[in-house]
């Protein structure tokens, strides 16, 4: 039985087009790109009407209802984009599709919810379809759009223009300028929402529980923190060769000097066992833990941020692997380490 051999065409070496395209992209040429882009941006900053600018982020500051988004092609993911933006930060908001809305979602709408609708042109006809059916339901409506004027300027209760000199694209075509800048206008009064609405941190974080973001914002040093059983603790008059193991078996690399108390005294760690090695040799088999521990170590406390006791571990002069937590007596209740902090995400 024979076997069927398939040929695809190869590219010659010397063909004109692919030539072409290589000797078009060079650093010149892409660094004009890259300049064309902030001029065409610079427009945008330089015409935006803010008056409109406030009177659409005022709209959506007020609103009673959900704020819905919707648009068609690119300018529908910038649309979902910026609604998620808003939904991160606690607003209530959706994106609706201008094509299932006519086909049953619509029906999520209400008089009390605002619809923004996100058009380079403002002629879209997926648009222009919904606007009439939205009306019905009373929703109050807005159209982002660049070029005027346009069919969503005369049917809509509130319009946002924004300016666009062109688009990078040589053939003014592609949409790589306009939907740069809706993205910029969007995100930007998603933050004004931000400020407006005196979101703390903490409430940030709460809609960010899984990311590094809400970690750290979330996590304290309690929360990570090992204690009771797990610490690494030692009396400062014991022997440091009678303590290897409890240095070695928590896997802490140190050890907590205490009192009868559990008051901190200082930390032995096993730099400090190496160093003492070198030098005393068989001298160190009479040295105690408190006659080598460093009596000023750095501590945290257990209501600290955790990415606050990372920021301590690594500050001058010289980083370190643990922070011993402490209360307000100087009391050990717990250790907190590098590699806790970093399996825990942050």
């Amino acid at each position: 039985m024979g076997s069927l051999s398939l040929q695809f065409p190869i590219a010659e070496e010397d063909d004109e087009e692919t030539n072409l395209s290589k000797s078009k992209l060079d650093k010149a040429n892409l660094l004009n790109l890259f300049k064309c882009q902030q001029n065409y941006l610079n427009h945008f900053f330089q015409n935006l009407d803010i008056s409109q600018t406030l009177a659409f982020t005022e709209t959506l500051l007020n609103a009673k209802g959900t704020i819905f988004f919707s648009g068609v092609g690119k300018s529908g993911f910038v649309a979902q984009k910026i609604s998620q933006t808003l939904v991160s930060l606690g607003i209530k908001s959706g994106f609706l599709s201008p094509v299932d809305a006519l086909h049953g979602d619509i029906g999520i709408l209400s008089s009390r919810d605002l619809l923004v609708l996100f058009s380079k042109s403002g002629n879209s006809e997926e648009l222009l379809k919904l606007v009439p059916c939205a009306k019905t339901k009373g929703v109050y409506l807005i159209s982002v759009t660049s070029v005027k004027p346009n069919g969503l300027m005369r049917v809509c209760d509130l319009n946002v223009h924004l300016p666009l000199e062109r688009e990078l694209c040589p053939f003014d075509l592609a949409p790589v300028t306009s939907t740069a800048i809706q993205m910029v206008f969007g995100d930007t009064v998603a933050i004004a929402l931000m400020g407006a609405r005196n979101l703390s941190k903490e409430q940030y974080a709460a809609n960010h529980p899984a990311g590094r973001i809400g970690k750290s914002l979330i996590f304290k040093v309690k929360d990570l923190m090992k204690k009771k059983q797990e610490l690494p603790v030692c009396k400062e008059h014991d022997l440091i060769m009678d303590q290897l193991v409890e240095l070695s078996s928590k896997g802490c690399g140190c050890l907590l000097v205490v009192d009868d108390d559990y008051h901190l005294l200082g930390t032995f760690t096993d730099g400090d066992l190496r160093r003492t090695l070198k030098a005393s040799g068989e001298g160190i088999f009479k040295l105690t833990v408190g006659e080598m521990c460093n009596r000023n170590p750095r501590t945290i406390d257990p209501d600290a941020m955790a990415v606050e006791a990372m920021q301590k571990m690594e500050a001058p002069p010289s980083p370190v692997q643990f922070l011993p937590v402490i209360n307000d007596s100087n009391v050990v209740i717990g250790i907190v380490t590098l590699h806790g902090l970093v399996s825990a995400g942050l």
